[in-house]
């Protein structure tokens, strides 16, 4: 059984619209997939749709932004209640604050003689509620500037670089918090990925687990070495949370996060549908089912 826990649409900065990802996955050999676009639910319902008609797995969850000491930091949350008004409030700041430091993304790009207006990165930005960094890459692809997002992300965009601006993000334990208040099931992305390493140490994943319920951590990623994986994997069992595989996949906006180019183990994903159950119930929240035939 396959299973793909991390993906993106172009309903948050993905290439494909739902309907091709779910499309795509089947062509993959996926047996289930969950679409965890970054601060929004907006793709659930046709992804639900589509992975019906195909005869798929689909699993409703997203992709929080959040902060610790400064340091980016992913939550990943699954089959949680998205209307629940403090986590929809605070999702919707989150989404804003992408798109309100588009301007500032661009004069400062401008000020440094890269060539770049609001109206290309906008071009780039179609279906959804909120733009980001991944469509002012993509805009310096279309004009030229760089060969692809990895390169716009190394020379101008990532944190440090001259188009980094800082946007707002919940700190995680909270974040975690409002995941379970939904009804929901938090598992951290990426945890020893891009510079969530430098915060994302056992003693604080143990913290995050023990004062605020983090349910598990993502271990096989593409941006973990072998040796992250395994000692990422021991940290998940000493904690007792559950531990996912994942293709974090981009459509086109990734090079090599290829669809189930990493996938959880049906005993862990099994653990993660047992939580799932236990905190709806515990929360009263009207939550999502995933979809299994």
């Amino acid at each position: 059984m396959r299973i793909d826990l991390h993906t993106h649409s172009n309903r948050s900065d993905g290439t494909d619209t739902v309907d091709v990802l779910m499309r795509h996955a089947q062509q993959a050999g996926l047996d289930v997939i969950a679409l965890t676009d970054h601060d929004t639910a907006d793709g659930w319902v046709d992804g639900r749709r589509a992975a019906e008609e195909l005869g798929i797995g689909f699993v409703p969850g997203l992709e929080i932004s959040c902060k610790l000491n400064g340091i980016s930091v992913h939550l990943l949350g699954y089959l949680l209640d998205p209307t629940y008004a403090p986590l929809a409030k605070d999702l919707q700041v989150v989404r804003e604050g992408r798109t309100d430091r588009i301007p500032t993304i661009v004069a400062r790009l401008n000020s440094i003689g890269v060539p770049l207006t609001v109206d290309e990165v906008l071009a780039q930005a179609t279906g959804t509620p909120s733009v980001g960094r991944p469509h002012v890459a993509d805009a310096l692809v279309a004009n030229g500037t760089v060969a692809n997002r990895s390169e716009a992300f190394d020379r101008f965009l990532a944190d440090g670089r001259a188009g980094h601006v800082p946007h707002y993000a919940l700190e995680p334990g909270a974040a975690i918090e409002l995941v379970r208040e939904a009804g929901g099931v938090p598992v951290i992305a990426h945890p020893w990925g891009r510079s969530s390493y430098k915060v994302m140490t056992e003693e604080n994943l143990a913290g995050l687990v023990a004062d605020h319920g983090l349910a598990g951590i993502e271990v096989d990623h593409q941006d973990h070495s072998p040796a992250s994986r395994e000692a990422l994997r021991a940290i998940a069992r000493n904690l007792g949370i559950i531990y996912t595989g994942s293709s974090d996949h981009h459509g086109l906006g990734k090079i090599d996060h290829d669809l189930g180019v990493n996938s959880t183990e049906p005993e862990q994903f099994e653990r993660l549908l047992d939580v799932a159950k236990a905190n709806a119930a515990a929360s009263g929240s009207v939550v999502p089912e995933a979809y299994l035939p």
